[in-house]
């Protein structure tokens, strides 16, 4: 198939390449001259395992190809609109500015029979007020709204080889047509009996934002146990261990530590609760208020752990932070635990030195003020006190002795419980995890 995506960002470059890598014919518009030129080169413009591999490979197969002028997408039978929808500006909202301003873009160079394919995470409504928006231009294309559920890490797999298909779309004949449509771009995972929820619009947006608001209040949940296991010595990785052997349960995501992050499920629960509010139920998840309450409340902890462990003061400690990414295999630093916690201390006086494999550019463009080092061995040299805040293979197979002859003081925080306590106790070291004793 010929299909264009609208926003070549994380979503839209990462859907364009795999797409294309499909079989299918794809062009990538964005209006940033920089990312296409960096695309057009076969350049991801940020680090995801993978991408850059199917980015050569569509490339010379001659597939692929990005441009700024919307006026490219003509001649395509699917449109993708992969823009962002970031959080209103001083309110919990989401933005739907640039999902707007796509759409009225794509509209001249829509033709009929073709159809609209919404990537984007939107609150509930907004596909049947763009479908309307499409009935009124005369165009002849319809809509369907086809949520992601890529994880920062997996993009490619997840866009490749997907868990499940939801599509939304609307009833009657359109509809079928959109299903049909549909099946022809995800054919191959189709071939390989990936499930399909087939549903309306509004269901199809609310599965996204009810998928991300379940799993944040999983994480938050296990680390609402290790405050209270904080407070009474029990063990959080136990109990974790305990409870995730019921199966109505499961032992994934029930890691403690510093909380979520990245520019997916804080937003998502908080304008998932948002538009609750504005249909009139916002009671119905006033619960994911505390979910964020307590996932913020995780990153002061650390700090104060740092505190503690320095004899209560760290101004001018040398404090080696690793990990700057909210995430492992990611360069994704928005709102991230693991620089949140580096600027927390780095303001308390502390003299911090973060490292990290991939996220080192983009704190510097946030937080210029921190150090760096490009180096874990130049982080970790002389350092008062080792702060693990992301999950990096790196970092979890740190070697305790080898580690111990770098520092100054042998104070490690374990902001993951990653590593493994005994380990680390038995080479000198004093082992601080979050919800352990």
């Amino acid at each position: 198939m010929r299909m264009s995506v609208i926003g070549c960002g994380y979503l839209g470059a990462v859907h364009a390449a795999s797409m294309a890598e499909l079989g299918h014919e794809v062009v990538g518009i964005d209006v940033d001259p920089g990312k296409i030129r960096a695309l057009q080169a076969a350049q991801a413009p940020f680090f995801e395992p993978g991408l850059t591999d199917i980015l050569e490979s569509a490339m010379a197969s001659g597939r692929l190809s990005f441009s700024t002028d919307i006026a490219a997408a003509g001649g395509s039978q699917v449109h993708f609109i992969a823009v962002g929808t970031p959080q209103k500006k001083g309110e919990s909202a989401y933005d739907l500015s640039y999902v707007d301003a796509a759409l009225d873009a794509l509209t001249p160079h829509l033709a009929d029979g073709n159809l609209v394919v919404g990537k984007s995470t939107v609150p509930v409504g907004t596909a049947a007020r763009l479908a309307e928006k499409m009935e009124r231009s005369g165009s002849g294309a319809s809509l369907a709204w086809n949520p992601e559920f890529l994880r920062e890490g997996f993009a490619v797999k997840d866009t490749i080889s997907p868990d499940r298909l939801v599509y939304g779309v609307p009833a009657g004949e359109k509809g079928v047509q959109a299903r049909q449509l549909l099946d022809e771009v995800y054919a191959v995972a189709l071939s390989n009996d990936t499930p399909v929820v087939v549903t309306d619009y509004a269901t199809a947006e609310l599965v996204k934002v009810a998928a991300n608001a379940f799993l944040a209040t999983k994480i938050s949940f296990i680390n609402a146990m290790a405050e209270i296991a904080e407070v009474s010595g029990g063990d959080v990785t136990a109990l974790a261990d305990a409870i995730g052997y019921d199966a109505r349960i499961g032992r994934r995501f029930l890691n403690a530590g510093i909380g979520f992050g990245g520019g997916c499920l804080p937003k998502d629960i908080r304008g998932f609760a948002a538009r609750a509010e504005e249909l009139g139920r916002g009671e119905s998840v006033r619960f994911l208020l505390e979910v964020d309450a307590v996932n913020m409340r995780r990153r002061e902890r650390m700090v104060q752990m740092v505190i503690q462990a320095l004899g209560g003061q760290v101004y001018r400690k040398k404090v080696a932070v690793l990990g700057l990414a909210f995430k492992p295999d990611s360069d994704d630093v928005r709102d991230s635990p693991a620089l949140d916690v580096a600027v927390r201390l780095n303001g308390l006086g502390a003299h911090v030195i973060a490292t990290d494999p991939e996220a080192i550019p983009n704190s510097i463009r946030l937080h210029p003020q921190l150090g760096f080092a490009t180096d874990t061995h130049d982080a970790l040299h002389n350092a008062d006190a080792v702060v693990l805040v992301t999950e990096w293979k790196e970092y979890r197979e740190l070697d305790p002795i080898a580690t111990g002859q770098l520092v100054r003081e042998k104070i490690l925080l374990d902001g993951r419980n990653v590593l493994d306590p005994a380990a680390w106790r038995a080479a000198g070291w004093t082992y601080h995890g979050m919800g352990r004793p």
